[in-house]
């Protein structure tokens, strides 16, 4: 299988950057290790908001109309729980299941968020209740929405940090996963701004913007 093509890796402006989200204006990344979340120019990765959120910022995405989805986990056992942030201002939503989950995409209807053990991806509706459980088969490190198919990095983190970049059209009936590239780091979230895919490897401070090949 081909490796992820295009790519272009830049120093992050936060140590250890985490969550990872494309708003149409800015990039959003949170440091695991800080606990702080910021906006950021995608031209020159420079910080042009920092925000202090309400525990660690785990995944993002989001809903446009300045409107943001986060995973923040709380307290000395990480209970995750999803918030809604807007116009500046933190709101608790629900906890995940069993104080469980971390990566989140949107259709554009609907909040998705994924269990990293579990190897599933959870589908919510506007009241947070789970609708759907879509089975990756896999440990998942990262998804987005693009064209109406769910694209999420799967695979292994010990002992060699094993991913591949795969799809899936949730708009068939019968919906199979496709992998589709090898990504070769350690890669952690996903999203996409309109051409390129982007991930974090947090493991070296860096933000990666990449293409799938042909």
């Amino acid at each position: 299988m081909n490796a992820v093509i295009k790519f272009k890796r830049r120093s992050s402006p936060t140590i250890t950057p985490q969550a990872l989200a494309w708003d149409r204006h800015h990039l959003w990344v949170s440091s695991r290790d800080l606990g702080m979340l910021y906006k950021i120019d995608i031209e020159t990765l420079q910080i042009v908001e920092e925000i202090d959120p309400p525990g660690i910022v785990w995944a993002a995405v989001s809903l446009g109309d300045g409107e943001m989805r986060f995973t923040i986990g709380k307290g000395l056992n990480d209970d995750r729980y999803v918030y809604r942030y807007s116009d500046g201002a933190f709101s608790r939503l629900f906890a995940c299941p069993d104080f469980t989950g971390s990566y989140l995409s949107y259709d554009g209807a609907n909040l998705y968020l994924s269990q990293w053990y579990e190897k599933r991806i959870l589908k919510y509706d506007e009241k947070g209740n789970v609708i759907c459980k879509i089975d990756i088969g896999a440990e998942i490190c990262g998804h987005t929405f693009v064209d109406g198919s769910i694209y999420v990095l799967r695979g292994q983190e010990k002992p060699n940090e094993d991913w591949r970049i795969a799809r899936l059209d949730l708009q068939k009936q019968t919906p199979e996963i496709e992998d589709i590239a090898v990504v070769p780091f350690a890669c952690r979230s996903l999203t996409f701004d309109g051409e390129l895919f982007w991930s974090n490897y947090r493991a070296k401070d860096t933000i990666i913007s990449f293409a799938l090949p042909n």
